[in-house]
Parts: C-alpha cells; structure tokens; sequence
C-alpha cells in the first residue's frame, strides 16, 4: 500500500470521526411548554369554579379579591382579540343604534363567562342582576356606565312600578381599568352601558340569568325626577324588553378552556 493511499485511508477516517462527534453532540433542550393552567382564560375557569357555590350564594370577600386579580391582569389578546381588528376601527353611522353582539366562552348551572362586542354608540339598556353577582372587565374601548341599587323605602310609589334607586356608578371607563364587581343588592346591581367608541367587556356572571329558576332580566327607565331631598336618588320605572335589548350571537373564536370533570356545561 502506499503512502499517498494509506493518507487517504486516514483522512477519511478523520473525517468518519468528526462526523460522529458531531451527531453525537447533545441536542439543546427546549423551554417546557406551558400547562393550560399557566394561561389566564384557564386560570379564570379555575378560580371560578371555586368562587361559584350555586344559587343562594354570594362570593366571600377573599373569593372576589381572587378573581378580580386574574381579571385585573387579563388582556384582550388572553380571549383572542386584537385592537387592529375591523370591528374596533369601524366608526359609527349617525341616526344609527348599532346592535350589541355577544359570544359566550362558557356556561354552566353555575357561572357565565362571555363577551359583549359594543360598537360606537351602542346602548346595553338599564337591566339588572337578579340573585347574581358579577364581574365587568373592560377590554377595549371606552364606555360610559350608569349603575344604581334599589333603596328600601316606605314611600308608597315604591311598591307600584316605580322603584327609588341610589346612584352608584355615572361615568366614562377607559380600558385597561380595574374589575367592577356588583352584587344581588349592592355595587350597582342595575346598570347601563352606553359605548363611546367600540368596546369589548369581559362578564363573568354567577349564577346565569334563568327564567325558569325565577332569575329572569327586568328593564327599567331612569328618566323619572326624584323630587325628595338628595341628588344621589332616581325613580326608576320597570319597563317592557326594550329594542335595543336585542344582540347578536357570534361563536366565540379564541382560545378554548379545557373543562374538568367537576364542572360540566349545561
């Protein structure tokens, strides 16, 4: 054999050699992918799960506190929304009451969890919230919110259709802002939403509206002159389902919650 072949035999040999060290390196590991309890639409099914005890029940202090916190650091991108989205640069028409759309991420017996899509001015009219608490997150947009708590009284109007009302919310909210929460007697329990460019607000809701179950949706009109001392009171007047009542539903597009097997959708 001669050298010039014997060179060659160990050439390639070196170059086998190097070719094994390099497939035999060790592969950089990737980051752990997240659990769905890391995300904060999973986080908020979670937490709502032990927040809801059912009908007849009101969170306690340190329940509402939890759950304002996951929606305080919610954002709309967490349930699948963009501010590049047409929906959110369309401008209104005028003479025009654009209807409300709303797509519900999940529902069971127990608690609500949906979207209310506001175009620039559109109105969710004076409702209120039967037995239920609930939590209001902005997302987007700005919109001007009216709230009021009915007021024990022994003035006679009070038991007909006119009901005396405390004003607890009358102002224009800004997203990101914090939670509103209000419950089956205070915080707001009846209110209105009025939407000053479009918006979308986050609702969870515990327990859902039921006919049935006697939870069914009373309007109102507030445009009755409280003539008693005070400026902080209002007559409201129980009304027929208003027009502007009416949404649309869409599907809901955005991440999917994973449910468990305690708590199934009804």
């Amino acid at each position: 054999m001669t050298i010039e072949v014997r060179i060659a035999d160990v050439s390639k040999s070196i170059r086998k050699k190097k070719c094994y060290r390099k497939t035999s390196t060790k592969r950089k590991q990737s980051p752990p992918r997240p659990t769905p309890a890391s995300f904060p639409l999973q986080r908020l099914y979670m937490s709502c799960i032990d927040v809801f005890k059912g009908v007849g029940t009101v969170p306690s202090p340190t329940d509402v506190q939890k759950l304002c916190h996951i929606l305080d650091g919610m954002m709309a991108e967490d349930v699948g929304l963009s501010r590049n989205l047409q929906f959110f640069k369309t401008r209104s028409i005028i003479g025009v009451t654009p209807k409300v759309a709303c797509t519900t991420i999940y529902q069971s017996e127990k608690f609500s969890i949906c979207i209310f899509f506001l175009p620039a001015n559109a109105v969710i009219p004076l409702h209120n919230h039967p037995g239920m608490t609930v939590f209001n997150k902005l997302l987007l947009g700005k919109v001007h919110i009216k709230a009021y708590d009915l007021v024990n009284s022994d003035d006679s109007l009070s038991s007909s259709q006119l009901k005396l009302a405390s004003i607890k919310a009358d102002g224009v909210f800004t997203a990101p802002c914090d939670t509103s929460v209000l419950y089956p007697t205070s915080g707001g329990n009846i209110h209105a939403f009025r939407a000053i460019t479009p918006c979308a607000i986050l609702d969870v809701m515990g327990p859902p509206y039921s006919k049935k179950d006697g939870r069914d949706c009373s309007y109102y009109r507030d445009n009755i002159p409280y003539e008693g001392e005070g400026e902080h009171y209002q007559w409201l007047e129980e009304i027929e389902v208003p027009k502007e009542s009416e949404m649309e539903g869409i599907e809901y597009m955005g991440p999917k919650i994973i449910e468990t097997s305690t708590c199934t959708s009804s």
